[in-house]
């Protein structure tokens, strides 16, 4: 895969935590982006208590890794597991990171978008005062993700229809199984027999 290396002008911003509200970014002059070897991205999702769970995101940030132009790529949880928001900032600086964006492996905006991972990735950057960071959007309404949600479906139909193996999520879980509360399971399974 090739990439173009574009030169873009960023303006360095400086977001402070008051108590609980952060404050409004503050814009400190314009900066030349760093080249994609010294730009470090951290995908950060909410974490969970769940050990799977949390492994699942470092899998996801291998993949993106092998998707994506930058070399540097730390996986991070918001909260309840490691590495959290500041394990991640720290590693990428360590990596070579002369800029950290914050991609949230989250679907819609909310206020941990909005507030909790500005605030913790504020606070990270405060142990590295001359790397700037942006705190990405969320997946939101990209076109790809109607083609993510319609790949999920159609697996769990063929899973349903004894064509294919759980996804990885599902694994072990027997969760991909037709329900229904309000018949006979057996009756269930022998309708939707293929």
């Amino acid at each position: 895969m090739h990439y173009v290396s574009m030169v873009h002008r960023l303006c360095r911003v400086t977001m402070t935590v008051v108590g609980e509200q952060i404050r409004r970014p503050r814009y400190h002059g314009c900066m030349t982006t760093p080249s994609v070897e010294e730009i470090g991205l951290i995908v950060v999702d909410h974490g969970s208590r769940r050990a799977a769970s949390n492994e699942m995101l470092e899998v996801m940030a291998q993949m993106i890794s092998q998707a994506v132009p930058y070399s540097i790529v730390e996986a991070a949880h918001m909260e309840l597991a490691e590495p959290s928001i500041q394990t991640a900032f720290d590693r990428c600086v360590a990596r070579g990171a002369k800029m950290v964006v914050v991609s949230p492996y989250f679907l819609l905006p909310g206020r941990h978008w909005d507030q909790d991972i500005p605030g913790l990735t504020a606070e990270a950057a405060e142990r590295h005062p001359d790397v700037p960071f942006l705190v990405a959007a969320p997946l939101g309404l990209h076109p790809l993700m109607a083609e993510v949600v319609n790949s999920r479906v159609e697996h769990c139909l063929a899973r349903v229809a004894g064509e294919v193996e759980e996804c990885e999520a599902c694994a072990g879980t027997g969760r991909c199984a037709l329900q229904n509360t309000g018949r006979d399971r057996a009756s269930v399974s022998e309708n939707t027999a293929v």
